[in-house]
């Protein structure tokens, strides 16, 4: 049954449910969604309403292994069927399914889909909460959980696409239910979550947030005994399914009901341990790198992976990527998600003993007999000096690089940092995001020798000598992605007025997000300026890195920073290189040319210049003769003024 929409629409209108099976009514009347192709197209367009869907993600949800060469054309079938299901839009009149750069648009407003109106009940809830407006908080998050049906799109979760969608939104419900179950705790209304949570832990054993509520609802019903009996099972679970314990935060709620009877409040301690979160806000223009989000959030969900290196060029968007999966991770780390940016506004790399003490504060490592002070805000410079516990041990190579005025106190504090961060490590599961580091040597003492936790570094380099760590190489965005991007921050309708241009304008970036993001704020404020004129403008070598600038944004102080890293040898090769990878790439007998080099001098040059990120190499093993080696569009033109002697820090 879909219950009907919190808010009234108007008579004729359409309503979705993808909280449960995917099912439409209209007037109370259930309709027919069509043959199982159309039905994946529609779930897969309500799944994300209100954004373009490109067709390759329509595609992988309807055909995930063969698609045929028919398609594309199939799609269009399923698409108009969905536009005669939806009726035009009763604000405009136009079609509720339109087609543009980016895929295709789903159009609906939150009266005619339980998903959004979830959404905006929680956020509702959840806002009540932090006012201290606690039973405004219960009922709002009651409502938004009376439109979940049960498993979401758990008829069509045979499709991989769709699968992943229906477990982001399953995701979302059990989380709200967390917030729900502990807003009735603390209320003092324990018994009506109850039964619910102890369903939600039987399908979902591992989800140490729901245990905490199961345990904590046991314990203020006077239950204490199957409170306790609770955490023994799930500690049992741990050690025989993960080899892992439970978090220390829940085992000081495991003691404290030891301890205590029921007039305790360890519903606070539980709350406080599952929202640790230090991340900035998650990039809204994020667009594409879909198979590389997949495969990132494949590999921190594995119990397997502790490291993860995302790498690629100046622009490519690393940081974005690796926001995006800790935003989507929540849940597979109850101990927190935090993120530090290694590298100061100016582009210099802060010291490990900078970027250890933030870790500490963010992570509330205490010192002894002391504490470890409020969390530091994500990206802040925060001391190292603060004391720390040293009552762990760390592998004897594991080193903390200390500056030479520091001193031999210093050093040994450092040491103790870096055994408290150690300890830390091996007893939570938290999510670490290290951004921009510049070698291996600055992280090699940070990264986890045991224990649940997993570190993303983002690089421009390939950090080489870490091992063993699983790689992601970012390159440039394909040429539909770019335009999406570009569509995000002109809107859709100017960029059809000149796709040609438009597709122009994201090659003259080298289709890097943050060229493309550049250039598309840019054109948001030349309202006037036709898309071929600023097209002509990139294409033009002398004035395209001229061109890319916005506001206190330039692309090529971004070029410099990364230049700065190259070793001076790199750096006079990649000046050398510059032209014939203008070209098109160069060869290895290329390179030889212009570096005036033998073979062996040759190959070592370049795939130093492969290691610190400035050149691609093709993805499959080939010889070093047939390879075709790449430089970066944006890249080639600051390399060039380099070598030319034009540069100039604008």
């Amino acid at each position: 049954m879909i219950r009907p929409p919190a808010r009234p629409a108007p008579a004729g209108t359409v309503y979705f449910s993808l909280l449960g099976p995917l099912t439409a009514v209209r007037d109370g009347r259930p309709l027919p969604l069509g043959p199982r192709k159309q039905r994946l197209v529609l779930a897969t367009l309500l799944a994300r309403p209100n954004t373009p869907v490109p067709v390759d993600v329509l595609t992988d949800a309807v055909w995930p292994d063969d698609p045929p060469r028919t398609a594309r054309k199939n799609l269009q079938v399923y698409v108009s069927a969905a536009r005669a299901l939806l009726g035009s839009d009763s604000r405009d009149g136009r079609d509720r399914v339109v087609h543009g750069c980016g895929g295709y648009r789903l159009t609906i407003g939150e009266g005619e889909l339980d998903t959004l109106r979830f959404r905006s009940l929680a956020r509702a809830g959840r806002a009540a909460g932090e006012r201290g407006d606690l039973r405004t908080a219960a009922r709002l998050l009651r409502e938004a959980l009376d439109l979940w049906e049960g498993p979401p799109l758990n008829d069509l979760r045979d499709s991989t696409g769709v699968a992943e969608e229906a477990e982001r939104l399953e995701a979302r419900c059990l989380t709200v239910y967390e917030d729900w179950a502990e807003t009735e705790i603390e209320l003092g209304r324990a018994a009506v979550a109850v039964d619910g949570l102890r369903d939600l832990v039987e399908r979902h054993p591992l989800r140490e947030r729901l245990r905490v509520a199961w345990m904590n609802s046991l314990h203020q019903s006077g239950r204490q005994a199957e409170a306790l009996a609770v955490y023994d099972d799930y500690r049992q679970l741990l050690a025989r399914e993960l080899g892992l314990e439970p978090s220390p935060a829940m085992a000081a709620l495991y003691r404290a009901m030891l301890g205590r009877g029921r007039t305790a409040r360890p519903a606070v301690a539980g709350r406080e341990a599952a929202h640790g979160t230090a991340l900035p806000a998650a990039p809204r223009d994020f667009t594409g790198r879909r198979e590389e989000l997949r495969e990132l959030l494949a590999l921190l969900g594995s119990p397997d992976e502790r490291v993860v290196v995302v790498s690629g060029p100046v622009g490519s968007g690393k940081s974005a990527l690796a926001l995006r999966a800790a935003h989507l991770l929540g849940d597979g780390f109850p101990d927190g998600r935090f993120h530090v940016q290694v590298r100061r506004e100016d582009g210099s790399a802060r010291t490990p003993a900078e970027v250890l003490g933030e870790l500490g504060r963010l992570c509330g490592v205490r010192a002894p007999g002391g504490s470890a002070g409020p969390p530091a805000p994500a990206g802040s410079t925060v001391s190292a000096d603060a004391a720390v516990p040293a009552d762990a041990t760390v592998p004897a190579d594991a080193t903390v690089p200390v500056g030479p005025e520091r001193g031999p106190a210093a050093a040994a504090m450092s040491q103790g940092a870096a055994d408290a961060w150690q300890r830390w490590l091996s007893l939570h599961r938290a999510l670490i995001v290290l951004d921009d580091v510049p070698d291996e040597a600055f992280v090699r003492g940070l990264l986890p020798r045991s224990g649940p936790s997993s570190v993303v570094l983002t690089a421009r380099g390939q950090l080489a000598g870490l091992a063993p760590v699983h790689r992601i190489a970012l390159g440039a965005l394909a040429d539909g992605e770019a335009l999406e991007l570009l569509a995000k921050l002109i809107g859709p309708g100017r960029l059809r007025t000149d796709p040609a241009a438009a597709l122009r304008i994201v090659r003259a970036c080298g289709a890097l997000p943050l060229a493309v993001g550049v250039g598309g704020m840019r054109l948001a404020v030349l309202r006037h300026l036709p898309l071929a004129e600023y097209a002509d403008r990139l294409g033009d070598p002398s004035a395209a890195l001229d061109e890319l600038v916005a506001g206190d944004i330039s692309v090529r102080l971004r070029m410099a920073s990364g230049w700065q890293d190259l070793s001076a040898d790199d750096r006079r090769a990649l000046g050398r290189l510059a032209g014939p990878a203008q070209e098109g790439g160069f060869t290895l007998d290329g390179a030889m040319e212009a570096l005036e080099c033998g073979e062996r001098a040759a190959i070592r040059t370049v795939e130093s210049l492969i290691d610190a990120g400035a050149v691609t190499s093709p993805a499959g093993e080939v010889t070093a003769h047939a390879a075709l080696y790449e430089v970066p569009r944006l890249l080639c033109l600051y390399a060039r003024e380099r070598e030319e002697g034009r540069f100039s820090p604008g």
